[in-house]
């Protein structure tokens, strides 16, 4: 999708989108826009409605925003008209823009409308949705030129669309070197360098941690380090590391799972939403080095699985005992943060990943679980998820769950085996690895980087962190 402006519609043939906010059912003065006039008994701008009308070879579809609308509501909204009413498009479509609207309901608008062109069936046959084909350019009808920010939602979108379709697709197809091959060719795109280390390369570094998660498969982990470098000749630039979990299927190992497997392809989720702010960090051009790290491999049941009770080494030097295979996230992030801090040594760090079923008993399917220490951090993630509706919200690491980790065999152990507090016990086994790190987050996203919604029948992807990151580190 591209855009383009335009002043007024003479001439235009094709589809105008009015977007429209609420005024009162029983209003006597009319809607009206492009001479069509619309009495308040049929529509008024109630949220969620809208109102088709043909005339001047026009086809005029007045959406109703409600009296207020977020960031996130305006943005799903477009993106159900653009899914739901793809029929009524073609090469030309307007786009209204109220002149009361800000540069950030102008981007929701633009990128909701272009989330819409995504479809769940990759090994379907479908139509392109007009909105992705060639040379499509969606007119943006207003006084002001928006085609730089609209240009940004595109690009916001567009990232969007990609981890969906990586988080969605079966774990045949998006396997650890897929996702490696994947952040080499955006980085040779957008402008980021990318590192790969294999099995032996990985053993040669001393990642046993991952190395142990990923004995049961076949699949050879990759780890994968990104660095992107702002070009220009900037003052000192703010250093900021993360590392997502790129757990590519999940069957809790030896302690099988005993339901829902059939959704653990998105346990990698977290590694997805890295790989995606890495690459809309780079296409925006921001003024920020970062640093990403994903370790993926995949978590199997085979005769050479870890098992439980085995005691495995660590990238930091620490000895983990293993109570349970299906803490493999936080097993994988440890080498991933310990890694990072040595070599790379960011000022600020922060690590997301679908990480445990806690979070999502605590919080349910609403907002991620934030875990952190430095208050500032905590105030610019929630800050920047409320400003884009990708929200968080913190839960504690206090000292007293610290014994939920100890183990009498090891340095520390990567389950606490109670029932409770889950979450948390293993935010605390993460600490454990960044060294006392003064700027370092977590982000436990399991119960909304999955889920339900109406853009599909299954559960499927939401691409929970792409922008939040990215949003994030532009405002740090």
């Amino acid at each position: 999708m591209k855009t383009r402006n335009i002043k007024d519609l003479e001439g235009f043939c094709g589809v105008v989108l009015i977007p429209v906010f609420e005024t009162h059912e029983k209003n006597v003065v009319p809607i009206e826009f492009h001479g069509v006039s619309v009495s308040s008994r049929v529509f008024y701008g109630k949220k969620d409605t809208y109102y088709v009308a043909e005339k001047y070879d026009c086809v005029h579809l007045f959406i109703g925003l409600g009296k207020s609308i977020d960031y996130k509501n305006l943005k799903t909204l477009m993106r159900r008209i653009a899914f739901k009413e793809k029929a009524l498009f073609g090469k030309e479509v307007a786009l209204m823009i109220p002149e009361v609207f800000t540069l950030q309901q102008v981007e929701a608008t633009v990128s909701g409308l272009c989330l819409g062109t995504y479809h769940l069936g990759h090994f379907k046959k479908k139509d392109i949705h007009p909105f992705a084909e060639k040379g499509f350019e969606l007119a943006l009808l207003s006084k002001t030129d928006f085609s730089e920010v609209a240009l940004r939602a595109i690009k916001i979108a567009r990232t969007q669309i990609e981890i969906l379709y990586l988080v969605d697709s079966p774990p045949n197809v998006v396997n650890p070197a897929y996702l490696a091959k994947w952040a080499q060719d955006s980085g040779n795109t957008y402008g980021f360098d990318t590192k790969v280390l294999d099995g032996p390369a990985c053993k040669i570094e001393g990642l046993d941690a991952f190395l142990a998660v990923g004995k049961g498969s076949d699949k050879t982990p990759q780890f994968i380090i990104m660095n992107y470098e702002p070009s220009g000749d900037l003052p000192k630039v703010k250093h900021i590391g993360l590392v997502g979990k790129g757990i590519t299927f999940d069957t809790g190992g030896l302690n099988i799972k005993t339901a829902a497997m059939v959704h653990m392809k998105s346990d990698m989720a977290g590694g997805a939403a890295v790989l995606g702010a890495m690459q809309l960090i780079a296409d925006l051009k921001l003024p920020i080095r970062v640093t990403a790290i994903v370790p993926c491999c995949e978590n199997a049941v085979d005769n050479t699985s870890f098992m439980p009770s085995d005691v495995i080494k660590s990238y930091h030097g620490a000895t983990i005992e293993i109570i349970d295979t299906d803490a493999e996230g936080r097993l994988i992030l440890a080498d991933g943060l310990s890694y990072l801090i040595k070599n790379y040594k960011p000022e600020i760090i922060v690590d997301i990943a679908t990480l445990t079923g806690s979070s999502v008993g605590t919080f349910g399917y609403e907002c991620g679980a934030l875990f952190t220490n430095n208050t500032t951090i905590e105030q610019k993630l929630r800050q920047s998820g409320d400003e884009i509706g990708e929200r968080l919200w913190p839960l504690p690491l206090w000292d007293a769950y610290q014994p939920d980790i100890e183990s009498d065999i090891a340095d520390v152990k990567n389950y606490s085996g109670k029932p409770v507090a889950g979450a948390i016990s293993a935010a605390k086994f993460l600490e454990y690895f960044t060294e006392k790190h003064q700027a370092w987050a977590h982000l436990d996203i399991a119960g909304v980087a999955f889920g339900d919604d109406e853009f599909a029948k299954s559960k499927h992807a939401t691409a929970y962190g792409v922008h939040l990151l990215t949003h994030f580190i532009e405002n740090i």
